[in-house]
């Protein structure tokens, strides 16, 4: 199984975007630190006061966000879109289609991208 560190704002925040998505909570150790699993996939989560989000020696303090993301498939992009609108979650993109498929891009509670994806009928 792969394993991601995800980093985090609010771990409590986080565990019903990751449950929308499939994931399932695996293991918790206090307030800063879950672990979710699905799609193959161990995510560890985050937050503060977690040793991944200590201050590094040159000075960076590790943050959510950015452009690199986790990409997970899904059998039903709209159904997907729409548990997560429940949530309230922020898309940063809404369903596009491509060459490969459809995907829509969403941050989870903490600014993290995530890709959604599924691909063209045959695939």
């Amino acid at each position: 199984m792969a394993v991601v560190r995800y980093i985090v704002e609010d771990v409590d925040a986080s565990l019903p975007f990751f449950r929308a998505l499939g994931f399932k909570l695996a293991d918790r150790w206090g307030p800063p630190f879950a672990i979710m699993k699905g799609h193959g996939l161990s995510v560890w989560l985050s937050g503060p006061g977690t040793s991944a989000r200590k201050r590094l020696q040159s000075g960076q303090l590790p943050a959510p966000g950015g452009w690199n993301r986790l990409v997970l498939q899904v059998k039903d992009i709209e159904a997907t879109v729409a548990k997560l609108e429940k949530l309230g979650i922020t898309f940063r993109a809404k369903p596009i289609k491509g060459p490969g498929g459809q995907q829509a891009l969403v941050e989870d509670p903490s600014g993290n991208p995530i890709e959604i994806f599924q691909p063209r009928e045959g695939e």
